[in-house]
């Protein structure tokens, strides 16, 4: 699936306009065959309205407090055991390249957990994929269905045949330590 995506704004007399109208390519990384990840859009702060549409910088994959991330991403089949497989070192110097700060939220003792100061809106597109959470606690979801994560400790599996997409809408939170 590639996702379209309009980017509508207004003009400087109040008139909104499309932007633009893209199919955003997909970020991958060597080290996870199958895996794709679209950024789509975002904000490092909150953002002011009226907009011109225009993109502002994301030098991080997750945003920060007040920030947010719109995206997707393709997880693979069987792409818990291509973790367990692959060279960490090298996948985790490619993904902080390509996908910068995604690399400090893994967990290498259990490949894929993570954890990071979001509130995530997941909703699966097409596929399935399981949810696994502290203690083993797991839930399958499916095309349609949606979670809401309040930074909590996760991981994504795709114990089925077919590639899964999910949309997310990730928003930049603080954490009470």
């Amino acid at each position: 699936m590639q996702p379209r995506v309009i980017v509508t704004g207004q003009t400087a007399s109040g008139k909104s306009v499309i932007v633009s109208d893209s199919r955003p390519a997909p970020v991958t990384v060597s080290a996870l065959p199958g895996y794709e990840f679209r950024r789509v859009w975002g904000n490092d702060a909150v953002t002011q309205l009226p907009a011109d549409g225009s993109p502002t910088p994301q030098p991080r994959y997750f945003p920060p407090k007040h920030g947010f991330r719109f995206g997707y991403f393709m997880l693979p089949p069987d792409a818990s055991a291509k973790l367990e497989e692959m060279d960490m070192a090298a996948a985790l110097a490619e993904m902080e390249q390509k996908l910068p700060g995604v690399a400090e939220t893994l967990e290498p003792d259990h490949p894929g957990m993570h954890t990071t100061d979001t509130v995530d809106f997941d909703v699966v597109i097409s596929g399935e994929v399981v949810m696994e959470l502290d203690d083993g606690v797991e839930v399958t979801l499916r095309a349609g269905d949606s979670v809401v994560q309040n930074g909590t400790r996760h991981a994504w599996h795709n114990r089925t045949t077919q590639n899964a997409l999910i949309a997310f809408c990730l928003v930049g939170a603080e954490r009470r330590r």
